[in-house]
């Protein structure tokens, strides 16, 4: 891949992605995958004016013999000297960057229930810190190929090519970095979904149906106060940023307890590096009552018992099937680009600044209102191409939002 164009992805995800400000600091969570890009990402940050960048590495193959071989106990301990380091980046308000090049079958071969109850464990104690957080400070995920990454989307291709000349092409012109202006693409790719997200907003939906021929029939409402939101968004102290790229979704936080009816997912999920495929779920009063999948079953089933909230939605994210990430006909095995395929629902933890005067709520106030809380956060795709949604606004007007996996209304360009 040329240097220019590695360059102009790492200024992306410094300026655009986490919008460093003059004298914040910056923290990258990244793999060894691509230590050159890594170096020039670190350099962008500094151009942009970061005081300090640091790295928090981490290694899938390693994190797999930690949970191989530690007890539940020490998987699950916040030690000390942690605390304080959650503590202290409760105050500076670092921006975060999370580069992920993980092996999609990295993680196969693990005691799933040890993993899923030392992780549950060990966010409870971090959570404090989190909520903290919330909102308050500017983060980022992002992805560069990996050799074990590119191999599983590319398997008939050597690996060289298919890391440097596939799978690299793919990221990149998912995350419109490939051609053109990356940061210039980016502002009017925002444009466009800000004004999907307004039109969305102005009809003051109720409650969303939706329904295609695989099975799915479901509903779920939104709260008065919910708001759909796309593309970039501000902390509370008015700092610009995109959380996602590549992104092309526009969602909202639903009513914890309105979802009812079945889901079918269209895509295998990638869930801490173990696979989940042919899967569905069925809601009653807004909790999963059943469950169940082809391959990945029991993942599943502990993914939804992570904690109360884990049974329960917390996001619902509309995506047309002429998503430039759909039409490159791949499956990334990766929840970052899946998602942004398709149509898409998220168990677990709820945006509660999808909410209208969240930063005047309590995160119990928040709750109580019907944002669900949980440690966990993950999405899953249920569009196709024919899938159709139906708004119901509160007025009781009936407003088709999508036709055969497209957009049903127009916006001006």
């Amino acid at each position: 891949m040329l240097k220019t164009t590695l360059l102009n992805y790492a200024k992306l995800l410094a300026r655009v992605g986490l919008n460093v400000q003059k004298g914040q600091e910056v923290i990258i969570y990244a793999e060894m995958a691509q230590m050159d890009f890594l170096i020039m990402v670190v350099k962008e940050c500094y151009l942009a004016g970061a005081s300090k960048v640091r790295i928090e590495w981490t290694h899938q193959p390693i994190d797999k013999l930690h949970v191989l071989y530690q007890s539940e106990e020490d998987l699950a301990k916040v030690h000390s000297w942690q605390h304080k380091k959650f503590e202290e980046q409760t105050q500076l308000l670092p921006a975060k960057l999370y580069i992920d090049s993980s092996d999609p079958d990295g993680m196969v071969g693990i005691d799933i229930a040890k993993y899923a109850k030392a992780r549950a464990k060990r966010a409870k104690l971090i959570k404090p810190y989190r909520d903290k957080m919330e909102n308050k400070y500017q983060w980022c995920i992002a992805s560069v190929p990996s050799l074990q990454w590119a191999s599983k989307i590319f398997p008939y291709q050597s690996k060289t090519r298919s890391l440097e000349t596939k799978l690299w092409k793919a990221i990149l012109q998912s995350a419109r970095a490939l051609e053109g202006n990356p940061i210039r693409n980016w502002e009017k790719h925002n444009l466009e979904l800000l004004k999907r997200a307004n039109f969305l907003n102005a009809l003051q939906i109720d409650r969303l149906q939706y329904t295609s021929c695989n099975g799915t029939n479901f509903s779920v409402a939104l709260l008065p106060k919910s708001r759909f939101m796309a593309g970039g968004e501000k902390t509370l102290s008015g700092i610009y940023f995109n959380p996602n790229i590549p992104t092309e979704e526009c969602f909202t936080t639903p009513d914890k307890y309105s979802a009812e009816g079945i889901v079918y997912a269209t895509k295998p999920l990638s869930y801490k590096g173990q696979l989940i495929e042919d899967f569905y779920l069925e809601f009653k009063a807004g909790k999963v009552i059943k469950a169940d999948a082809r391959v990945g079953a029991d993942c599943l089933q502990k993914m939804l018992n992570m904690d109360e909230g884990a049974s329960y939605l917390g996001e619902v994210a509309l995506v047309p099937q002429s998503s430039p990430i759909q039409q490159s006909n791949l499956l990334f095995y990766n929840t970052l680009f899946d998602e942004n395929a398709s149509c898409h629902l998220a168990i677990g933890r709820g945006f509660t600044n999808c909410i209208d005067g969240y930063e005047d709520m309590t995160e119990e106030e928040l709750q109580k209102y019907g944002v669900n809380d949980s440690i966990e956060h993950t999405d899953f795709m249920i569009g196709c191409d024919d899938l159709n949604i139906i708004a119901t606004t509160r007025t009781g007007q009936r407003v088709e939002i999508f036709k055969n996996g497209e957009w049903a209304f127009c916006i001006d360009n």
